[in-house]
């Protein structure tokens, strides 16, 4: 699988029926599970694809540049993904990750953002988050950045708007449910 070609998908944001469907994409660092722990804090369904439940380790060529590693990647359960995206049990779903797997779900979201934060923050929250282990390492922060540097612009170019994760999280919620056109 080429994460080049496959993360942006289809240039088509629409979901069906009446559930509106919301992506929050973005590197590592960028506060993706803080912010869908805060919907789901909300009463919101908020699901972190970033777990065993909905991603699973795959094999992909040595040179592949990965968010783990040579060799491996770290993609959604697309049989998950697509269950969960066909549910219709609330009227908003939240669902947060970055796979190169993603672009082929872009059709079924109605809202894509990217949350985005400058390198320097990225460093400091991979070095202090205590939710994950990813990032304590030398050459896993070096990914991050890379990834940042050559992935981040094609996740620019599928998304419809764009929060820099700077700010409070009080106020990327806020424009995260003004985006989408929820009232918070």
């Amino acid at each position: 699988m080429n994460s080049v070609t496959t993360i942006l998908g289809p240039d088509v944001r629409k979901g069906s029926g009446g559930l509106k469907r919301v992506l929050l994409t973005g590197m590592s660092g960028t506060g993706k599970s803080t912010v869908i722990e805060e919907l789901s804090a909300r009463g919101y369904k908020a699901v972190d694809a970033d777990y065993d439940e909905w991603s699973e380790v795959v094999n992909v060529p040595d040179g592949e540049l990965t968010g783990i590693g040579p060799g491996q990647d770290w993609v959604w359960r697309e049989d998950r993904i697509q269950a969960l995206l066909s549910t219709e049990d609330v009227d908003v779903l939240f669902l947060s990750g970055t796979s190169p797997n993603q672009g082929k779900f872009y059709p079924q979201f109605d809202h894509i953002v990217l949350l985005s934060a400058p390198a320097e923050v990225l460093v400091e929250r991979l070095a202090s988050r205590t939710n994950n282990p990813f990032g304590k390492r030398p050459e896993e922060v070096e990914r991050v950045l890379r990834l940042k540097d050559e992935i981040e612009p094609l996740l620019r170019r599928g998304a419809g708007h764009e929060i820099d994760t700077s700010a409070s999280l009080d106020r990327i919620v806020a424009e995260v449910l003004r985006y989408a056109d929820i009232v918070g």
